[in-house]
């Protein structure tokens, strides 16, 4: 079960379910984009008075159903998907239940926006966990983010509509960090040009870009895809959207004593991005700083750590160097892609045979 509390009034467009896909098909929830309407006995104005009156949902609470271009004052509500999207009031909430595979994990992707000027937050609940995210950060000139929360394994027996299931990340023999190329991640909808703001590991018990989390109080780094971006390689990549505020970790065995190298790429992502980019990598002792001067049409460079291993775990680090911001005021970055990690020895070892 998917369910939707909220605290203040919000719009929401729940798109997609599921990070990626294995037998089954990635795509939007039964009436994910709230397009089929209620009908027009179960609703007073724009509020829907049936508890199942929206297609496919069970609501509870102030909920109204929107449609794009609708105004509230002098404001214009917009929806980025479609033209309806569901407003929750305080407390209220609308869920669905799905179908799942138990011992798999998933993320349901969502659209949501801010109609007031409080610090917001979002309460997503699936099965029996939950966690808030905050919706007080705008990253879009539309005020329309992407989200992703992440679950675990789902208890068996409590779904109806079957989604996609997700497969974990593994490490091969030539690079020690799993996902290093940010290929599984949570799915981003193909008429999504803004990707998916991947909030910070404290909102969620399992990262929707697992094995990597997101260390920050509130800010999220953006996950883009080739349609919209400039990648360096394949079809997913990171871009590190506030500084400082927020860090792209993940945590790998190592060997105290042996020497370690970690390459990856840094670069625009075609955005309209421009000036002095620049990524800090650090590990263990190492640290890195590699500047990228970007144009805003995209291109990348690599770059390179050399550390030793201090401990049996060893947290490696992604970070802005740099604050930035786009022409129309909304904030973008260097993009962060293609990471390996090796040991040093063992690599010489292979050469030398």
């Amino acid at each position: 079960m998917v369910q939707v509390p909220r605290r203040v009034a919000l719009l929401l467009l729940f798109c997609m379910a599921a990070l990626v896909a294995s037998d089954t098909t990635d795509g939007l929830l039964p009436n994910g984009n709230f397009e089929e309407a209620p009908d027009r006995s179960q609703m007073d104005g724009t509020r829907v008075t049936g508890r199942y009156a929206i297609p496919r949902w069970e609501s509870c609470g102030c909920v109204e159903y929107i449609c794009s271009g609708q105004k509230q004052g002098d404001m214009v509500l917009p929806v980025p998907e479609g033209a309806h999207a569901v407003r929750l009031g305080n407390e209220a909430s609308v869920q669905q239940q799905l179908s799942v595979t138990p011992g798999t994990h998933y993320a349901i992707t969502f659209s949501a926006a801010r109609t007031c000027a409080q610090a917001e937050k979002l309460n997503v609940t699936v099965g029996a966990q939950s966690g808030e995210l905050p919706i007080q950060t705008v990253y879009t000139s539309s005020g329309w983010d992407s989200y992703p929360s992440a679950a675990g394994p789902p208890t068996p027996g409590r779904s109806r509509q079957r989604t996609a299931s997700c497969r974990s990340p593994s490490i091969t023999p030539d690079n020690m960090l799993k996902n290093g190329d940010f290929e599984e991640g949570p799915y981003i909808c193909p008429s999504t040009s803004c990707g998916v703001m991947v909030p910070p590991m404290d909102e969620d018990r399992y990262s929707p870009l697992s094995p990597w989390m997101i260390m920050s109080s509130t800010k999220s780094v953006r996950y883009v895809d080739a349609a919209h971006y400039a990648v360096p390689q394949g079809a997913r990549a990171v871009q590190l959207v506030f500084g400082a505020e927020s860090a792209l970790v993940q945590e790998v065995c190592t060997v105290p004593g042996l020497p370690y190298k970690m390459e990856f790429s840094v670069g625009d992502a075609a955005d309209g991005c421009t000036g002095s980019l620049a990524v800090e990598a650090y590990a263990a002792g190492g640290r890195v700083t590699v500047p990228y001067e970007s144009q805003g049409t995209g291109g990348f460079t690599r770059g390179a750590l050399e550390f030793t291993a201090t401990e049996d775990r060893t947290r490696v680090v992604f970070v802005s160097a740099s604050y930035n911001m786009k022409s129309d005021g909304t904030v973008c970055g260097p993009v962060v892609d293609d990471a390996s990690l090796v040991c040093a020895q063992s690599h010489a070892r292979r050469l030398l045979l």
